[in-house]
């Protein structure tokens, strides 16, 4: 075994080398030690089982890392990452590069949540309606019946000329809820059934972390699943799967899906019991009390716990009367259940719902979790968060005995993965960590500027924005600046705009794609954005060569969910700083310097305004988890670095 393992790893060392296929075949290769490190031990993992922990840093080339050896093994393999979008680009570019190189004959799937497919029926119900809002709505319907004529999968992605954020894909796409399953009358031609078939015949199946908690809460129930058992799982952009996971193994109730069921009955009742005027009645009586909870909540957007909410008297009675309208809905849905196939689908979504209510609304909450709701708009969510999700998380890889592997570019807190494992319940496993591949020392710089005042400060915004202006100047602007909060990040647009030479994009103007486009074009322009914009964005170039960061990513103290696992460590005995906070706020830190490099040629400033750096001990587990950058509180010497 020790021979062949060896073996093996030098297949992965030659592969990925300067001789081999993907050298031939993949343009701009550039052969990376790291890279054929990560290879080889992912290679060791699925020959051998067991679970494996890398941190591949910025420029490993991680994808792949693990491709080469998902590919060579001949076992059946799911790859999951953290977005559609680096799904899609992981099926639709690397995967293609990978198998001309290795001249591979696996056959390879893409899968996606229900939503991101146009479901024929809802389509159909649509058109039958006509109750369309704008004539935007009309001209995008109108795209789609030309689009779905030359589709073949149905991917809602394949329509560029229809937003992501248009309200038409609710109305043509389905949800568990909603959809009609083996009684739907498409389901020959259902996008979404034909795209199961083929991920559960792959050798490679390509998920997001969504799709895949998704799976993993519906097997947990004893239902159906939705993705294959296989022989390894590798999960990209694992940093993420805690916080997922906490969403898919909690519970939650919001507006829109009551709202949807009124919609959806209401839609049906003309369809199959015009004759049944009471049920049309309680579906907008039920309307009326999803908007009287959204006013007793209070007019402002906010995330706080349910305790809180529901001592109000305004609440309780909100509750009491959303309760009450909702269960005279059931009762008239299932009289009218025996007329048509969506009537009886209405009337289980309702005992759903219901059940749901009575779960997060009712005195006998669920111990270690946290209840909690959002107010966002006109609508509102309840939800139930397990505190502690090692438990369940450890339940399903147990189920699920194969090789896994959990990578990101940010997952150890100086060089550990304690607080990782902690979170996820990863007991026994292998650990890599890689640094990145490129010059740090002699393509950055890290700059503190002098004097700042305290974070907590009134005027510390004002303050690192005036000691930020001199680096914009000497960067000429192509910079980021990334905030921890969306009041500081209005605050800054508003004092920048009359202040910088240099196009001023701000989150929130434009989808993010359009500004991240604009960013790359304009050559010289200050984005502006939070926490979307710490992760996942790759701007390679000269576009962006300075990136400033307002102050360290600690998680908001008054966040519910926050609040309540602060509480449980202290229980426990653990220290809920040291222990929790520090470590999340290292990661994300992480995350947002590693905007900067993306490139071998690449250079840039950083610059780290929070002086709990420097003034604080805890300041040092910060330092040490960045890559190696030379570091100076003098302002000429970022001038002297952009003017080489």
């Amino acid at each position: 075994m020790r021979n062949r393992q060896r073996t093996r790893a030098m297949d992965m060392v030659e592969l990925l080398g300067p001789d081999g296929p993907l050298a031939r075949h993949a343009p701009g290769f550039a052969p990376r030690l790291q890279q054929q490190q990560m290879a080889a031990a992912v290679d060791a993992i699925l020959s051998e089982g067991g679970t494996l922990v890398v941190e591949a840093g910025t420029g490993t080339g991680k994808t792949y890392a693990y491709l080469a050896p998902a590919l060579c093994s001949g076992m059946r393999v799911i790859i999951s990452t953290g977005t559609r979008h680096l799904q899609d680009q992981l099926y639709h570019r690397d995967l293609p590069v990978m198998r001309r190189a290795l001249h591979s004959s696996a056959t390879i799937a893409l899968l996606k949540g229900r939503g991101n497919y146009l479901c024929r029926y809802r389509l159909r119900l649509t058109d039958q309606e006509g109750r369309l809002t704008s004539r935007e709505q009309i001209a995008e319907l109108r795209h789609i019946h030309t689009w779905l004529k030359r589709t073949r999968c149905g991917d809602i992605a394949e329509v560029s000329n229809v937003p992501e954020t248009s309200m038409i894909w609710p109305r043509v796409t389905s949800t568990a809820d909603n959809c009609l399953g083996q009684e739907c009358p498409d389901l020959g031609d259902c996008f979404l059934a034909k795209a199961r078939r083929e991920a559960q015949a792959a050798d490679l199946l390509v998920v997001n972390h969504h799709l895949f908690f998704a799976d993993m809460a519906i097997k947990e129930t004893g239902f159906a699943e939705l993705l294959p058992d296989v022989e390894a799982i590798i999960l990209d952009e694992a940093h993420q799967l805690p916080e997922i996971a906490s969403h898919f193994f909690g519970k939650s109730l919001s507006s829109r899906q009551l709202l949807e069921l009124t919609r959806d009955t209401l839609v049906e009742y003309l369809r199959d019991a015009p004759d049944f005027p009471e049920l049309r009645k309680r579906a907008q009586a039920l309307e009326t009390t999803i908007a009287a909870l959204r006013e007793a909540l209070g007019s402002e957007d906010r995330r706080a716990l349910w305790r809180t909410a529901i001592e109000q008297p305004t609440v309780r009675e909100a509750v009491a009367d959303l309760t009450l309208k909702l269960d005279a809905l059931r009762d008239a849905l299932r009289e009218a259940a025996g007329r048509g196939k969506g009537l009886e689908n209405c009337a289980r979504r309702s005992d759903d719902l219901a059940q749901r209510s009575l779960a997060l609304t009712g005195t006998m909450l669920e111990s270690g979790s946290v209840c909690w709701f959002e107010t966002r708009g006109r609508g509102w969510m309840l939800t139930s968060t397990p505190l502690d999700i090692a438990p369940t998380f450890q339940e399903r890889m147990a189920a699920q005995p194969c090789a896994w592997v959990f990578t990101s570019a940010t997952l150890a807190v100086g060089q550990r993965f304690d607080h990782f494992a902690a979170r996820l319940g990863l007991m026994d496993y292998a650990a890599l960590c890689l640094d990145s591949p490129f010059d740090f020392v002699e393509h950055t710089l890290l700059y503190h500027p002098p004097e700042l005042p305290e974070p907590a400060t009134p005027g510390y915004t004002t303050a690192l924005l005036e000691a930020a202006l001199p680096v914009l100047d000497a960067s000429r602007g192509r910079a980021f600046l990334l905030f921890t909060s969306y009041r500081a990040l209005r605050e800054a647009a508003e004092w920048l705009a009359e202040r910088v030479p240099y196009p001023l994009l701000v989150q929130g103007q434009w989808p993010k794609a359009t500004l991240l486009k604009q960013f790359r074009e304009l050559g010289n322009a200050v984005l502006l954005g939070t926490a979307s914009f710490w992760e996942g964005v790759d701007v390679r170039g000269e576009a962006l060569s300075c990136v400033i960061i307002d102050r360290l990513p600690f998680a908001s103290p008054g966040d519910p969910v926050m609040q309540a696992r602060i509480e449980s460590l202290r229980q426990r005995g653990e220290n809920p700083f040291m222990d929790y906070q520090l470590p999340q706020a290292v990661i994300t830190l992480k995350q947002g310097v590693g905007r900067l490099i993306r490139d071998v040629s690449d250079r840039g400033v950083l610059v780290l305004g929070d002086p709990r750096l420097l003034s604080k001990s805890y300041g040092r587990t910060f330092l040490d988890s960045l890559p190696p950058m030379p570091r100076t509180k003098k302002l000429e010497r970022v001038q002297a670095f952009f003017n080489d």
